[in-house]
């Protein structure tokens, strides 16, 4: 395996010699093409405005793009059929995987879950029941840019969702704005109405509580949906992983729960600074996501006149 990884530097390095030296010499004196400044917002506010008109109606919207939120994208971008959107408050997606706990670099992933690094793409050193990412950003940097680049998934980010829409018995799309409305507007302006998306599968991946985290189930337990909400236990790396992929499920018809909003709903511990447990329950979300859409275009849901809390223990 050295063998192969110093060969493919040395071809590597062979090809890019002749490369760099052009573009050195291209870079003596540059010269772009010329461009009207509204030619640049044209295009711009054409790809969003396409984007939005084409995901009005989306098959699934992934809300959180964490890393449970875009494992489970991944996993959808399997399917060539399916609209896929995620939504992101932050400018920047990925929520707290750019780096391990306390802002270390490293990443540290318990087994069985270095399989889906295996899949992605991502180097690892393996210490034995678990592995270790030297920089946690390598892993969510790839997984983003694959999920992206499959051309079956778009990112909407610095949009929030503030609340959710429900359809004969069932979650059916998210009510959206612009984050920086939802976070400063709606105290210093008399109206900010927000925009709609329809989807036939919601995945809620809004991480644990915070100023927008677990904004998935707290808005259920605002509108009766789900009986209570304990928040997630004390941390325990051993029971919370295990307990988090498990649980992860449909809690009511038309929205799935995934990574630490299971936590949020079921009072399980946390886990702290591993991110196993989020990429498996992502992965996870997004098969019965796929699943549920199936159901859901061949006439097999199951909705009543009222949507029930499907969560053991409520």
């Amino acid at each position: 395996m050295q063998s192969i990884m110093r060969s493919t530097r040395l071809i590597s390095s062979t090809i890019r010699a002749p490369c760099s030296r052009a573009m050195s010499a291209a870079l003596e004196k540059v010269h772009f093409a010329p461009i009207r400044e509204s030619t640049v917002s044209r295009e711009m506010s054409k790809r969003y405005f396409e984007d939005l008109h084409r995901f009005a109606e989306s098959d699934v919207i992934i809300t959180g793009a964490g890393s449970a939120g875009l494992a489970c994208a991944y996993e959808l971008s399997k399917h060539p059929g399916l609209k896929i959107a995620i939504i992101e408050q932050s400018v920047s997606p990925g929520g707290g995987a750019w780096l391990g706990g306390q802002l270390f670099s490293a990443m540290v992933v318990r087994k069985p879950a270095h399989e889906f690094l295996i899949e992605i793409g991502v180097p690892f050193e393996d210490k034995g029941d678990y592995v270790v990412v030297h920089h946690a950003a390598t892993l969510t940097s790839t997984l983003l840019s694959k999920v992206l680049l499959t051309g079956r998934v778009t990112l909407f980010n610095a949009t929030a969702v503030e609340d959710i829409v429900i359809k004969n018995g069932r979650v059916a799309g998210v009510v959206t704005n612009w984050a920086m409305v939802s976070r400063f507007g709606h105290d210093t302006q008399s109206c900010m109405d927000p925009n709609v998306l329809e989807s036939k599968i919601l995945v809620s991946a809004c991480g644990h509580d915070g100023p927008f985290g677990a904004s998935g189930v707290k808005r259920l337990q605002s509108l009766g949906l789900v009986n209570k909400l304990p928040g997630m236990g004390a941390l325990d790396m051993n029971t919370a992983e295990d307990a988090i992929v498990n649980n992860t499920r449909e809690v009511v018809p038309g929205m799935i729960l995934a990574g630490m909003e299971v936590a949020e709903l079921d009072g399980s511990p946390r886990m702290g600074p591993t991110f196993g447990a989020m990429f498996l329950s992502g992965v996870k979300a997004g098969k019965i996501a796929a699943e549920a859409v199936a159901k859901y275009d061949a006439g097999a849901t199951t909705g009543d006149k009222r949507v029930v809390a499907q969560v053991a223990g409520l």
